[in-house]
């Protein structure tokens, strides 16, 4: 039976849908999404054709619901093997949708023994980490079928065939484990051979491999002195024959090309009077090169898995400012990670400079943040008209950009900031009605656009720019909510298991581990628990948990060799719950809550993920085992570190906040008892944050878990320092490493450390998604979703859109006259649960839009009487009383209105009164007079 044209399948992907569609694997799993006007429609059978180039097409059935990383129904593929992929579904309706358009696949891997290819680098380098020009010219004598390069570098390259870069990727191949795992990029060159003579060119420079690693004098290359690369044509002719062309011996090189030096961190120093025309083409006379070094072995190269890195967007000059000292510089109105191209004409020898950073500090450049990245890129016109350039070897974290040099007068039209991140595909969208929180979101999506580079980094503008792995490990629920990561986090686990391997068990503080001996830390070296968990639960992804379950398992036997028989991981250096609001500016770890409680929580959480991996990998005898180890850890947490009323030892924000969400505490008194003092802390600091990297990312659900949503909601949306609205109200763009990178006379924060594009605290999105949105995952993969949204007071609306492995999924809610509208749109071939903010029972609903209205206001704001008479709490807990207060303080006195704010504890049975005995009488009745606005704004008498 046919169905109407109303269900098809719109989306066909193999493996991680990579941008080339090439495939790293010869088993490439398949997903489809369907589009369908019918209700509730499943999936009852689904149809796969393979059609191999100029062969017979196969088809198989496959019964069942599974539309999302389906395992691969064919032969395997062989390497270099092309074929073309389409689906047709049947619903639990009878109807047949039409086949969907082809899907072309490429097996983008060389087999076993194929790969030839040498290492070759400069032979007589002059400096450390020397840019290299290297090329190989060869003939074709008959007509090309097909041709595919397989390259790979120590360093970052790009390769040109006949004068013409291959791709628009940048950066290649990226950062791995390079004495571990090396990975090749594959890409389809036949359009540029030509019959005859060819040439193949390289640009080489050092990138990750020539960097100095570390901190302060203790930097140092961990990898190598000098780049290399490797390259391997393979062409197809016509007549059935095969011809592989790679690099060795006979290849030349020289250190003369235009690019004279070039750092991850130092920049990029060009001189175009050095270009030598046409030296990647035919014919150029490369006679004044060197034969090629030959490096060593090295790990034969992968296919890659992770998307590659492009030039995603260009940012205009947004304003041109003249500093103090009369520097020029340039401000693009967004922190951002790339470079700038310049369009510029002046006589040969002119050298103009770039410095880039990411604020101004007293009308100047702010680079003292960097420590020791210089961050200065140099070009060198070779004056011969109209010229332009821009970077290809390094990268930089800027808002602004200082320009020396410039010949005559500066056009900003000439001058662009292009903006470079993996090419990862967006997947949700965030709407609310508050435009601050708005900014916070967009915040958060460039601050994962930029440190999402090759590898998740830390930050990309100081002399960092690490793969930490506690910031990730926080941030993946957010990271899978914005942007299709999968591949692009599946392969940097590899590299994280490479390293565990080589540290027996340890998980590196960064991956690729690159900082001196390997310690254990709680929070960081779980990322390789959380990490796989989340791919899983976002992504459907089993196959990444199998194949991360010996690295999550080697971790969790040395966490548990460390906490010993009293299952408690103690006195041992810990991050702790890094960057708690109350740490000394140069002592980050210095947090409130002990490190050992976070050491400890972790323990449990490691343990139990991995039990319930195990399980659900078929583990029997490990879930048991990892079951009964992980309850002997809850109790002895418990019995250590929880009162019999329910307080924590550490009586902190981030204390409550992991017991109660890595479920440590089960009982539903304990949870409601420790909910209950974890919204007390909250009201108690003035609703400002109090959380470190380990409490951000819960605190907001450990509150809407408990009861206290509207408590949550306060936290979020505060805009006193320390807040996640902090930032914007000083005009961030993208999140800040600490809750005050910048003070709040304008100051850069005097600590050494100090990012303003870190995307950790950005975990609250995905509370914003999930909770306030009120979109998330209920199954793996969102084959069962959970509307949930909670209108939290002071916002109208918010909704998001995101799209699942099964297609575009929605939630969001918005106040009508009638109440609160909730609105949904459920994927084909799955289901959801629906949870109204009236409290009424759930509802399970199938695919397709849905609307319902609730007759209620969601959370509301006070509307009562306040005085100096009320108490403190009752202050805090009201916008509009605490504003009048704090506002009629700051008219006064900003910095005494500062420590008044930051020394009173908002709690019950306390006057506002009782705590403004130092405040001048004046001003208290001042401040009396403001409540008293209030009251009658409200119309009370």
């Amino acid at each position: 039976m046919t169905a109407a044209p109303s269900t098809r399948v719109i989306r066909t992907i193999a493996e991680h849908a990579t941008d080339r569609r090439t495939v790293p694997t010869p088993t490439p799993r398949l997903s489809w999404v369907v589009e369908t006007d019918v209700p509730d429609w499943r999936q009852a059978s689904a149809e796969v054709e393979l059609a191999p180039t100029g062969g017979e097409a196969t088809t198989v059935r496959l019964d069942g619901p599974d539309a999302v990383l389906v395992d691969w129904p064919f032969e395997p593929l062989a390497a270099g093997d092309e074929v073309a992929v389409r689906v047709r579904v049947t619903g639990t309706d009878g109807g047949t949708s039409p086949w969907s358009g082809p899907l072309p696949v490429v097996a983008g891997f060389l087999a076993g023994g194929q790969w030839t290819a040498r290492m070759v680098g400069l032979a007589d380098p002059q400096q450390p980490a020397q840019p290299v020009l290297v090329r190989h010219a060869f003939t074709l004598d008959r007509p090309v079928r097909r041709a595919r390069l397989f390259a790979t570098a120590h360093g970052v390259y790009q390769v040109a065939v006949n004068g013409r870069d291959v791709d628009d990727e940048v950066l290649k191949p990226g950062w791995t484990a390079y004495q571990w795992r090396l990975v090749h990029e594959t890409t389809d060159v036949t359009d540029l051979l030509v019959d005859g003579e060819n040439a193949v060119g390289v640009r080489l420079a050092g990138g990750w491999w020539t960097e100095r690693f570390g901190f302060r004098d203790a930097a140092e290359r961990v990898y190598g002195e000098q780049p290399a690369v490797a390259v391997q044509l393979v062409v197809d002719f016509a007549d059935g024959t095969t011809e592989t062309i790679a690099s060795g011996e006979g290849w030349r090189a020289t250190g003369d090309g235009p690019t004279t030096s070039s750092g991850i961190y130092p920049g990029e120093h060009c001189d175009a009077r050095r270009e030598a025309a046409g030296w990647s083409s035919p014919g150029f006379d490369d006679g004044a090169w060197s034969p090629v070094r030959l490096d060593g072995d090295f790990p034969v190269p992968q296919a890659r898995r992770s998307p590659g890195a492009r030039r995603i967007a260009e940012l205009p000059v947004r304003e041109v400012i003249t500093t103090p000292s009369g520097k020029t510089v340039l401000d693009f109105g967004q922190n951002l990670v790339g470079w700038l191209r310049l369009t510029v004409r002046g006589e040969a020898g002119t050298t103009i400079t770039l410095k880039h950073a990411e604020v101004l500090d007293n009308g100047e450049l702010g680079t003292r943040p960097l420590r020791a990245a210089e961050a200065t890129d140099t070009y060198t016109l070779a004056g011969t008209g109209e010229e332009t350039w821009e970077p290809w070897s390094t990268f930089h974290g800027f808002r602004y950009a200082q320009v020396d040099g410039w010949p005559g007068e500066l056009d900003p039209a000439h001058v662009v900031a292009v903006v470079v991140s993996s090419d990862m595909r967006r997947t949700s969208e965030f709407e609310c009605s508050h435009e601050q929180l708005q900014q916070l979101h967009e915040n958060i999506v460039w601050g994962m656009r930029g440190n999402f580079l090759h590898v998740p980094t830390d930050c990309p503008q100081r002399d960092e720019r690490l793969g930490w792995t506690g910031d990730i490990q926080v941030f993946a629920p957010t990271a899978t909510d914005l942007f299709d990561c999968n591949g692009f986090l599946a392969s940097w686990l590899q590299d994280l298991t490479l390293e565990q391997e080589a540290a027996d068990g340890i998980v590196p503080f960064v991956i690729p581990h690159v900082l001196g001996r390997p310690i254990p830390a709680a929070a960081w070296g779980d990322a390789a628990t959380v990490v796989p968990t989340v791919l899983h639960e976002r992504y459907g992804d089993r196959q990444v948990l199998a194949d991360q379950y010996p690295s999550m398992r080697s971790w969790v036997e040395t966490i548990l060799g460390l906490a010993g028989e009293r299952r408690l991981w103690e006195g041992q250096f810990q991050f702790g719950d890094w960057l708690d609001p109350a740490a000394p500016p140069e002592r980050p770890g210095e947090a409130k809550t002990d490190p050992d409680i976070v050491a400890s929580a972790h323990v449990f959480r490691s343990t139990d993920i991995l039990a319930r991996t195990a399980a659900l990998l078929g583990y029997t005898d490990d879930a048991e085992r990892y079951r009964r180890i992980a309850e002997e850890v809850r109790a002895a947490f418990l019995r250590e570190y929880v009162t019999g009323a329910g307080r924590m030892l550490s009586d902190t924000q981030t204390a409550y906040a992991m017991v109660l969400e890595y479920g440590i505490a089960t009982d539903p008194q304990l949870r409601g008892q420790m909910g209950d003092r974890l919204a007390d802390l909250v009201r108690a600091g003035g609703y400002r944050v109090a959380t470190g990297f380990v409490g951000t990312p819960i605190v907001c659900d450990a509150l809407t878990s408990t009861g206290h949503v509207d408590v949550a909601g306060r936290l979020l949306l505060q805009t006193e320092n320390p807040s996640w609205l902090y930032p914007v109200t000083m005009g961030a763009t993208t999140v800040w490493e600490r809750w005050d990178s910048m003070l709040e006379d304008g100051s850069i924060n005097p600590g050494q450390m100090t990012s303003f594009n870190h995307y950790a605290f950005g975990a609250i999105a995905d509370w914003m998604h999930r909770s306030v949105a009120g979109l998330a995952p209920a199954a793996p993969g969102y084959r069962e979703l959970r509307i949930a949204p909670h209108p939290i007071a002071s916002l109208e609306f918010a909704r998001v859109t995101h799209e699942t492995p099964y297609g575009r999924a929605a939630a969001g809610w918005e106040r009508t006259a009638d109440g609160i509208t909730v609105t949904a749109v459920v994927p084909a071939g799955t289901t959801a649960t629906v949870h109204l903010p009236d409290g009424s029972d759930p509802l399970v609903v199938g695919s397709g839009s849905h609307s319902w209205t609730v007759a209620m206001n969601g959370a509301s704001l006070p509307d009562g009487a306040v005085s100096l008479d009320s108490e403190l709490a009752d202050i805090a807990d009201d916008p509009a009383a605490y504003a009048a207060v704090m506002g009629t303080l700051r008219k006064y006195d900003e910095e005494q209105a500062r420590e008044f704010r930051d020394t009173t504890r908002w709690v019950r049975g306390s006057r506002l009164v009782d705590v403004m005995r130092k405040i001048p009488p004046v001003v208290q009745t001042e401040v009396a007079e403001a409540l008293a606005g209030v009251t009658r704004s409200r119309g009370v008498g």
